[in-house]
């Protein structure tokens, strides 16, 4: 039996992400993310400005004039949801944390993929893969995903994203759409991501649509005026002492941070791999929108 309080904000998050889905994304997701091939419909008489390699010749041969075979999309896809759940993740400086928002992330794009009769599936990693959904449709299967990336309770605190790609490669054989959640604080100095890192996800990008969603909290950018504050890491508990009484001090450690959040994306483009940058404290709406919107522009000119 799940608590009735697990219920009651399960259903907030569904109530609220199904807002955004039905007024701005379900149509952008159809649009922006292909089906896997083609599939032929039917054959029908052959048209001035027809493709003339559709012609069927069996059934022109039998008819005495021309006829082509129509081929519809394959619309049926399969998203696959890459959360990050280490320890990192339960970090917010506001009413949300980190792993809050994954939830509400993880809740729009499942609930525009059923919409669009998708499968989806979940891997939720820290420095393991700690739980493994197979992909399913429907709404029920939807509420699990978003229960399982807000209540689940991982073994281990630290982050390895490497070793859930590989996982993912050695389950999913079918081109899938893989969205993966994380604020990549894996990245080692200046904001580079280690290089068998980037190597996982080049590899998993040439096979799948890979897309990056780096999740972080306003105090992770900003330190906030406080003076000396004695601070943890959550993956690794080691313990560190700042002073935030200097502007100085406030001001080098923004600048250094908004590096690191520009390596990275310039890493996933130099891996062809599309990504968001999402914040606990902003609405998260008009950024997915935006997504949408420069995705299918890109598409509609390729």
């Amino acid at each position: 039996m799940i608590p009735r309080e697990i219920l009651k904000k399960i259903r907030q998050i569904e109530l609220r992400t199904n807002r955004i889905v039905t007024e701005t994304l379900a149509g952008q997701y159809h649009s922006v993310f292909k089906g896997q091939g083609m599939n032929f419909d039917e054959v029908r008489e052959y048209q001035p400005g027809d493709d003339v390699r559709a012609i069927d010749w069996n059934v022109t041969a039998r008819m005495n004039h021309p006829f082509i075979k129509k081929f519809v999309e394959e619309r049926e896809l399969t998203l696959m949801l890459v959360v990050d759940v280490s320890g990192s993740g339960l970090f917010g400086s506001r009413d949300q944390s980190k792993r809050e928002l994954a939830a509400e992330i993880a809740s729009v794009l499942a609930f525009s993929a059923i919409r669009n009769n998708d499968k989806v599936g979940l891997i939720l990693f820290s420095d393991e893969v700690e739980k493994f959904i197979p992909p399913r449709k429907g709404r029920s299967h939807v509420l699990r995903v978003i229960r399982e990336v807000l209540f689940f309770e991982p073994k281990r605190r630290g982050t390895d994203l490497k070793v859930a790609l590989d996982f993912f490669m050695r389950v999913q054989s079918h081109k899938a759409v893989t969205v993966v959640v994380s604020d990549f604080l894996t990245a080692d100095g200046g904001g580079a991501l280690p290089k068998g890192l980037q190597t996982s996800l080049r590899m998993a990008n040439r096979k799948h649509d890979v897309v990056a969603v780096q999740i972080t909290d306003k105090h992770e950018l900003e330190l906030p005026a406080l003076g000396r504050l004695i601070l943890e890491d959550a993956e690794t508990g080691e313990v560190l002492e700042v002073n935030t009484g200097s502007a100085s001090s406030r001001d080098a450690f923004a600048l250094r941070q908004q590096k690191q959040i520009g390596e990275l994306a310039k890493q996933f483009r130099s891996s062809g791999i599309d990504s968001i940058q999402l914040r606990t404290n902003e609405a998260y709406g008009a950024t997915l929108g935006k997504f949408f919107e420069t995705r299918e522009k890109r598409r509609l000119r390729g």
